[in-house]
């Protein structure tokens, strides 16, 4: 079981990230395992059973991190507010490092951010308190009735939270031209890709 020294981990690994405002910079991302939002079209299902990934402490995941020139933590999942995370950020902040969240937000928001990325699921909704909170909302097509859908996330936004459709990687060919012509009519959006599968990093 995960302590206030420990948590569960799918994977670690430094890369860049691939996704919205920050995409492009170099990170090094945390993947905590257990999730029960269930998308259908998750990507990192294997991260979804707790039970199948290992403990390591607080200090080992700070000593890794240290290993690289990395400036950025990004703490995702699975669903990572499925973890009291406050004993992680508190010392990735006395290390130094800028703290990244990427949730559903379908659980209570714990640890100390510089920036919350917030995607909603369908499958399980998002808890009001995170809506505050949120600096980038990312928002994934899968059908096109998703654009209302979104939208009616964007309305819960404050006024400066960066606002991105990003397709579902399965159906980009046919979301693709269909994010495009929205972000043109309803320029309040910006479009996003996941970068890091085309240039194949982690």
């Amino acid at each position: 079981m995960s302590t206030p020294h420990s948590l569960p981990v799918m994977e670690h690994f430094y890369t860049l990230q691939g996704e919205g405002l920050h995409q492009g910079k170099a990170a090094y991302f945390i993947r905590l395992a257990g999730c029960d939002v269930g998308c259908v079209w998750c990507d990192v299902k294997e991260s979804w059973d707790r039970s199948k990934h290992p403990d390591i402490s607080l200090e080992g995941l700070i000593a890794a991190i240290q290993q690289t020139p990395a400036e950025i933590v990004v703490i995702t999942g699975g669903e990572p507010l499925m973890h009291e995370l406050d004993p992680l950020t508190t010392l990735l902040k006395q290390a130094g490092y800028k703290t990244h969240l990427e949730t559903s937000g379908a659980h209570p928001l714990s640890g100390t951010w510089d920036w919350i990325c917030l995607s909603p699921k369908k499958f399980r909704a998002p808890l009001p308190e995170i809506f505050s909170q949120t600096d980038e909302l990312k928002v994934v097509i899968f059908h096109p009735s998703d654009f209302t859908w979104a939208e009616q996330y964007a309305e819960k936004m404050r006024s400066n939270t960066a606002l991105y459709l990003q397709p579902e990687w399965d159906r980009a060919a046919n979301m693709i031209p269909l994010i495009v012509d929205y972000v043109k009519a309803h320029p309040h959006w910006r479009a996003t890709l996941q970068v890091h599968k085309y240039l194949n990093v982690p």
